[in-house]
């Protein structure tokens, strides 16, 4: 099994994403978490003098122990018409004192003239000069070839030439970069191939995603013979994003028969990606192959009663390989073995031919018909199974609430106050809250009525709230749907609410939450 070093930039590359931006804290916590996964190369920034807290990240990780990873510096090749040794920039990656240091150069000879405004002949020595230099200084350094492929395409003999003056220089792997994301397999191919003829170091890839093809791109330079993949987690990056690491390893172990992470770790991939995204403060794509929510979801009933039988007859590989699930989604396609399946983690002796089943589908469908949707929304779908068994859990009555909302003056923001009376085994509880919104008022007041008599909501949070019109030619009399998503200690769960009044549509969803959360805590602790 040919092993294939997993270079990481998510720190680097990935943060000059539209909408990331790790701190120092993030960027520490994230390498420490790849370095227990098994990554070979952590790219933590770039080091420069206009950069504190890159330089402060590589400064706090020269004191820290790294087990499995060596921390990379990312930077640029020499000025033009400077020495190498006089170059500010390559001083500051020295340094910051990572073991790894990576640098650019342009490989496409637009760029030098147009970009650069230096000629052909100084860039190859840039190149050279400044590989030289890191390496004299007993660093590993990687040349990162900006925009091979355009250049290659462009001028081939030019873009082959500053990867001989790398390799000239020292460098100990020479990466081919898809910089502007617009290359295809074939093509990759053929212009690796050249670069393999022409050196004697190991070649490594590193694809953008601009043509949606950068996973694709990297698995094709692998199977070439590249030992080094770089990439991010869940594909961060500028503009389309570079290759997501979390489809290139189990496609290079899974598909491949490579090597990447250590065979034990890859169940972890799908906990990677989700808890990297909320550091990322970025919601996780859900369609995302292997690692999101939906890789492993059926729907439809005679799909689901295929895959229930026999996995592989809609599955490609077995979603526990890279600590996934398989999920049974309950909606107006689904038949009797989806139900029966969704149902029978909470009643394992359940039995197909139980009227309770057909009852349970039929209620379903109604109300499916009526707008409201179980797929994002599995914690509504549980209560409406207890409710029909007979076994709805009853935490609270509701007496009532009221939701004001109001505006003192045209130049003020618009205020919210909610009040809410319920009874809790024979206490009746009255609360108000203000709010930013009618729905953040009710939460609060509903939490204020709830939290000293279950104090397991104390640690629940609403991160998702979204509303859907069901029939746009009603206007403003149109039914809404809301979904809301909430948390608690990394479990999250969905409900669903319906009515003509977004207030009361979304009580639905935010009462169906708090109880399953109450009653998820409390079965879990027994």
């Amino acid at each position: 099994m040919r092993k294939i070093d997993v270079y990481d930039t998510t720190l680097r590359d990935g943060n000059q994403a539209e909408g990331i931006a790790f701190s120092v804290e993030d960027k520490l916590r994230v390498a420490h978490r790849l370095d227990e996964m098994g990554f070979d190369f952590i790219e933590c920034g770039w080091p420069n003098e206009t950069n504190p807290r890159d330089l402060e990240t590589f400064a706090r990780a020269r004191d820290e122990d790294w087990v499995n990873a060596k921390i990379a510096a990312f930077g640029s090749t020499r000025r033009p018409g400077i020495a190498a040794e006089d170059d500010s920039q390559l001083r500051d990656l020295v340094q910051a004192g990572a073991p790894v240091i990576t640098i650019f150069g342009k490989s496409w000879d637009l760029h030098v003239t147009d970009v650069l405004s230096t000629t052909l002949e100084e860039n190859i020595a840039m190149i050279e000069d400044s590989v030289a230099f890191l390496v004299s200084t007993g660093a590993e350094v990687f040349f990162d070839s900006e925009h091979f492929f355009d250049g290659y395409r462009a001028r081939p003999d030019f873009a082959l030439a500053t990867l001989q003056a790398a390799e000239r220089g020292g460098a100990q792997c020479v990466i081919l970069c898809d910089t502007n994301g617009g290359s295809t397999p074939s093509f990759i191919q053929e212009a690796l191939g050249a670069a393999q003829e022409a050196l004697g170091v190991s070649i490594g890839i590193h694809c953008h995603n601009d043509t949606g093809m950068a996973v694709a791109n990297s698995y094709v330079a692998v199977e070439m013979g590249a030992s080094q993949v770089q990439g991010t987690i869940n594909g961060y990056g500028e503009r389309c994003g570079n290759a997501d690491l979390c489809t290139v390893i189990p496609n290079l172990r899974l598909k491949g028969g490579f090597e990447a992470l250590p065979e034990d770790r890859l169940h972890d991939l799908t906990e990677l990606s989700r808890w990297v995204d909320e550091v990322a403060l970025v919601s996780p794509n859900q369609r995302a192959p292997y690692v999101g929510r939906s890789a492993f979801a059926h729907k439809g009933g005679m799909h689901v009663n295929a895959v229930l039988k026999t996995p592989t007859s809609f599955e490609h590989t077995e979603p526990e390989t890279v600590g996934n699930e398989r999920r049974v989604l309950v909606s107006d396609y689904s038949g009797g073995s989806t139900v029966l399946h969704k149902l029978q983690h909470l009643y394992p002796d359940l039995d197909r031919k139980d009227p309770r089943v057909r009852d349970i589908l039929t209620v379903m469908k109604e109300r499916e018909n009526a707008g409201y949707h179980y797929e994002a929304a599995e914690a509504s779908f549980e209560l409406l199974a207890r409710r029909v068994f007979g076994e709805a859990p009853h935490f609270f009555e509701l007496h009532g609430f009221r939701v004001i909302m109001g505006k003192h003056a045209e130049t003020e923001d618009p205020f919210a106050e909610a009040t809410v009376q319920v009874e809790i085994d024979g206490d009746m509880c009255h609360t108000a809250a203000m709010g930013d919104g009618p729905v953040n008022a009710l939460d609060k007041a509903l939490r204020e009525a709830l939290r000293d008599h279950y104090p397991e909501i104390r640690d629940m949070r609403l991160v998702d709230y979204k509303v859907r019109v069901l029939d746009a030619t009603d206007g403003t009399e149109a039914a809404v749907q809301t979904l809301i998503q909430m948390r608690n200690n990394g479990h999250t769960w969905g409900t669903v609410g319906v009515h003509a009044n977004i207030i009361e549509a979304s009580w639905q969803a935010l009462t169906d939450g708090i109880v399953y959360g109450i009653l998820a805590e409390r079965l879990k602790n027994g």
